[in-house]
């Protein structure tokens, strides 16, 4: 070899290292640089794997709670899906006239009082038998504070208001009156308007008569019921206020009238009175001598027929001579009672019992030609000092036969 030509070896020994790289195994660079590329690779599987343990139980969770409609997580992407083609817009109904697609509101029925009295309202009928001198109904102008007869009056009741036929408006109630002596007639009236604002009658809730005598008061509930505060007797006259009983009853519209709902019906007998009965016996005697006069012996006898007891009693017109039997020691001569110059107010007789009240007088033998018969009477009073009128006032009275 060192025989050959310089040149010629060091081209030799360029070719041979070449074959020798390209066959030969890599030495020890290579193999660093591989070790190396291969633990890279192995980082990043590894964390891939990672990735792929994270991702998992949050997809499997929302899907799991796909059916609690819970939105997805912020990570994962939606492709919305495109809406489906729209249908034509359906044209609105054509419009009517107001009259017709909506219902018509009912009229207010609240009216004044002044609005009442200026207008002309036909009124419902009176009670029979009551209104002889005909109240007039058709066509009424009420009228306030006056005292004639047969004339429609507003009474001074508040008014009350309420929805009475269920319409979704008010009505007026008022009270009515018609004087056809020292006291009245009553109506409780339910007054309404029309659609051109004209005040017409709805109708009679309740009136007096047949054993009701007064309306003390009026209201409407929130159900449109009314109810109306009677009364049996209609202070005047003499007649004292506390003799009335009073009660409550409701009526309510049904369509074409007012009915009663509820309350009493009747009143029924008055527990606070009681039944006395009053008899008489009589003596007449000659007086001894020359005298023509007669001695006259007058006995009155009081049952207390019941049902209760008779706190104390009163005469009118007894006294019938010189008080000789009875119990006259508490007699009051000037009793407080509202009746008629009663004689003098005695105690009272218990349920069942009776007392006797005796006088003897003095009459002449012949009696005079303008003498005329007495007649004498008894009544209830209680512990107040006030007359009860009698169950039975026909017993109440005697008549003494004999004229002087």
């Amino acid at each position: 070899m060192s025989d050959l030509d310089p040149r010629l070896r060091q081209r030799l020994g360029a070719y041979r290292n070449d074959v020798i790289s390209s066959v030969a195994g890599p030495g020890p660079d290579q193999a660093r640089q591989l070790l190396r590329r291969r633990r890279r690779m192995a980082a990043v599987a590894a964390a891939a794997v990672a990735v792929v343990l994270v991702v998992a139980p949050v997809v499997a969770n929302a899907a799991l709670n796909n059916d609690d409609r819970n939105p997805p997580v912020p990570a994962e992407s939606v492709t919305p899906t495109p809406p489906p083609p729209s249908a034509p817009p359906t044209p609105p109904p054509p419009t009517g006239s107001p009259s017709s697609s909506i219902a018509p509101t009912a009229p207010d029925g609240r009216i004044s009082r002044a609005q009442l009295l200026a207008a002309r309202v036909d009124l419902p009928n009176w009670q029979p038998g009551e209104m002889e001198g005909g109240c007039a109904t058709a066509k009424v102008r009420l009228r306030t504070d006056t005292d004639d007869t047969y004339v429609s009056e507003l009474a001074e009741h508040a008014f009350r208001y309420g929805d009475l036929d269920g319409d979704g408006a008010v009505e007026t109630i008022a009270v009515v009156s018609c004087r056809y002596g020292e006291a009245s007639a009553k109506q409780v009236v339910a007054f309404d308007r029309d659609r051109d604002g004209r005040i017409v009658t709805l109708g009679r809730v309740f009136r007096t008569g047949e054993g009701l005598r007064d309306v003390l008061a009026t209201e409407v509930d929130r159900s449109g019921s009314v109810e109306v505060r009677v009364a049996d007797i209609q202070p005047c006259c003499g007649t004292p206020g506390y003799l009335q009983r009073e009660q409550v009853r409701t009526y309510r519209w049904d369509g074409e009238r007012f009915n009663q709902t509820d309350g009493p019906t009747a009143f029924g007998k008055d527990p606070r009175l009681t039944d006395l009965r009053m008899s008489m016996t009589h003596e007449l005697v000659d007086v001894p001598g020359a005298d023509t006069r007669r001695t006259l012996t007058t006995v009155f006898t009081v049952t207390n027929a019941g049902p209760i007891d008779a706190p104390q009693v009163a005469f009118h017109g007894i006294e019938a001579g010189e008080r000789k039997g009875g119990d006259w020691s508490r007699c009051d001569p000037n009793p407080s009672l509202q009746a008629d110059n009663p004689t003098c107010l005695l105690p009272g007789v218990p349920v069942g019992e009776s007392r006797r009240y005796t006088f003897v007088q003095l009459v002449p033998g012949t009696p005079r030609a303008d003498a005329q018969t007495q007649r004498f009477f008894v009544f209830h009073c209680d512990a107040q000092d006030r007359w009860w009128p009698d169950l039975k006032k026909d017993d109440n009275e005697v008549t003494s036969p004999i004229r002087f």
